[in-house]
């Protein structure tokens, strides 16, 4: 597969999920029925990953969400080795 392809397939895949999330949102605002804007019955949850190149910066609220988010980093990390190496053995 040529780089031009890979490319134009990873920018059209990009595309497809922000549409899946509009969708998504949509469909939950549609579904509560409170155009999204929910009565806070719970705290706010959430953690994130900053990549400086390999290396993770891992943040988050609670124990819970810094697990998915250290999972998130170890598939980021996996991924970007295997990207690294691959161009490597086709030389």
């Amino acid at each position: 597969m040529k780089i031009v392809s890979l490319g134009l397939l990873l920018v059209f895949i990009g595309i497809l999920v922000i549409i899946a999330g509009i969708v998504s949102m949509a469909y939950q605002a549609w579904k509560t029925g409170t155009g999204g804007m929910e009565k806070p019955e719970a705290g706010v949850r959430g953690g994130g990953v900053i990549m400086i190149g390999p290396i993770p910066i891992i943040f988050g609220t609670d124990v819970s969400a810094l697990k998915i988010v250290m999972i998130l980093a170890i598939v980021l990390m996996a991924i970007v080795v295997i990207l690294f190496i691959l161009p490597l053995r086709m030389l």
